[in-house]
């Protein structure tokens, strides 16, 4: 499996990237146990986030807003204050925007554009860029 897991452009590059500043990552995905954790170590990309969690081993699945919760948990921060970025629009951004979340789409041919996204990207690329202008705005907006 290791061997055809293909990662997206600059996967690698992009999670360092966002550790080197300071961000705190949490990875959620639906799916087995078994074959999330192949997925997750074929990619080599385990090491860059604070937690993990597999819906199979949770017991809950996306959209189920308590997995969300559990993950911001475990990050121990509030939804304001998190960008969750997914392909599904149900799954993963109207249910993280439910919740308070922002939400940022990459665009997969395979789903409809979501309407209340914060943001599209269509490589994971540009998430870091896209998250520097987002904590611009969000500044520029303080009375700090």
């Amino acid at each position: 499996f290791p061997d055809v897991c293909v990662p997206f452009p600059r996967l690698h590059q992009t999670l360092s990237c966002l550790v080197e500043q300071k961000c705190r990552l949490g990875l959620i995905t639906n799916g087995t146990r078994a074959s999330q954790d192949r997925k997750i170590d074929g990619l080599g990309i385990r090491s860059y986030f604070n937690v993990v969690l597999i819906s199979e081993a949770e017991g809950i699945r996306k959209p189920d807003p308590r997995i969300f919760h559990r993950v911001l948990q475990e990050l121990d921060v509030s939804p304001e204050n998190v960008v969750f970025v997914g392909d599904n629009p149900e799954a993963d951004i109207h249910a993280a925007k439910d919740i308070g979340m922002k939400a940022i789409w990459r665009q997969d041919a395979y789903w409809p554009e979501p309407t209340n996204a914060d943001a599209i990207m269509t490589h994971l690329y540009e998430l870091p860029s896209i998250l520097d202008t987002m904590n611009k705005s969000k500044k520029g907006l303080s009375p700090d």
